[in-house]
This record gives structure tokens, sequence and C-alpha cells, in this order.
């Protein structure tokens, strides 16, 4: 069995950060893909996604699309994807969900930037209420389940659903509470998230919207890319 995973900017693409570091994870082998994000990416990327986005798995000639449709792929395919424990996976399907289909003031504030760490000009109130859940969530699954991951001893896709709003609560130093802090600095620390920002920092390309993102909502305090 031989995957493909295609991805792309290491620095910003939190939806292939998720499929990514659950694979190095589970040490499930794929071959590394990654295509940079440029002005217009649709009409591009829809030559290997039809969606026109990322991540991408490949099959041989299947193709696999969508962050959690991926997770669910490889779950039928590799044990330990998701808890064994019938009420623990329940509760992990139901936060991976929540992050996938939720959160938006978090994901259109507090866009993902691996090397830049920033001050907000404002925190919204829908976005502490997002910071807030988020913590709320986290100390739920470290305290219900023992930790030190979210579903307990083993890191699996919720940890992965995650892991991009470990890089967003370091970049923008939000407040999510003692439990959750505890977990980010564990993943951050995790070596395949340690691969993934080495990769990031290292990579020269820019990409000019994501940059004014950032730059919309917060003053740039350093920033630790190459280049």
């Amino acid at each position: 069995m031989t995957y493909t995973l295609i991805t792309a900017n290491r620095n910003y693409s939190s939806w292939s950060l998720r499929p990514w570091v659950l694979m190095k994870a589970l040490d499930i082998p794929f071959a590394d893909e990654i295509i940079y994000f440029e002005e217009e990416n649709y009409e591009r990327f829809r030559a290997f996604a039809p969606n026109g986005q990322v991540p991408c798995l490949k099959d041989g000639d299947r193709t696999v699309w969508d962050s959690l449709a991926i997770a669910e792929y490889l779950a039928e395919r590799h044990p330990g994807c998701w808890p064994e424990e019938d009420a623990t996976r329940a509760w992990a399907r139901c936060a991976a969900a929540e992050m996938h289909g939720g959160f938006a003031p978090l994901r259109n504030i507090c866009p993902m930037n691996v090397g830049v760490r920033a001050r907000l000009h404002e925190i919204t109130l829908p976005l502490q209420r997002n910071i807030d859940r988020i913590g709320e969530l986290f100390a739920e699954g470290l305290d219900r389940f023992g930790g030190p991951w979210l579903a307990g001893e083993r890191f699996t896709i919720v940890d992965a659903f995650y892991a991009p709003v470990a890089y967003r609560v370091r970049c923008f130093d939000l407040n999510i509470g003692a439990a959750g802090q505890g977990w980010v600095e564990r993943i951050i620390a995790y070596p395949a998230m340690q691969e993934w920002e080495r990769q990031a920092l290292a990579e020269p390309q820019r990409e000019v919207g994501h940059e004014e993102e950032i730059a919309a909502v917060a003053a740039v305090a350093a920033d630790y890319r190459a280049g």
C-alpha cells in the first residue's frame, strides 16, 4: 500500500497539517508532495483534487479529498486512528467534527502562521467564545480520559485535528487555560510537529493573501522564518 499525501505550505496550511501529522504519528508510510499556494490555486489544485483544495490523499488510482474524509479513510485501514473504547471514540469524533465544521471566528481572525508571533488588535466576542470553548473542550478531554492526549494515552485523530490550533494559540498568545496550554506545549514539542515546524521556518515561499490576513488583524512582534 503506497499513499501520496499532497499538501501546501507548512507555514500556512492548517488543513494540510491534520492528515500529515496523523500519518507521521501513527507511522503510516506515505510519499510527501508539497504544492505551494499561489495567488490563484483553484485550477492548479483541480489537477489532483476535485474540490481544488489541499490536502488530498492518493491511494493508487483512488483519490480521497478533505481532511476529515482522509482521516476516516485511514481509520478504516489502520488501527489506532480513533480511540478503541466506544464512549471515548464518540467524544473524540464529536470534538474532531466540531473543529472541522466550526470555530469560524478563530479561523478567520487567527490564521495559522507557524513562524510568526503577533498581538491581536482586538478579541471580538465571537472569537472569545471560540477561545473559551476550546479551553473547555481540552480540559474536558484531558480530565475525562486521563491524558496526556485529548482522548487518552495515545495520539489520535482528535489531536491531529486540533494541532493547527496549537500554532494559533502560540502565535496570538491566546488564553485557553492551564490544562489547554499544557496540551499545546505537549503537541508542539511532539516530534512530528517539530518536523513540520522546521520545514515551515525553512521554506522561503510567502503567499500574499495569507500575509495580508495576519497583518489586517494583528501587529507582528516576531518572525522566525528564514529570509
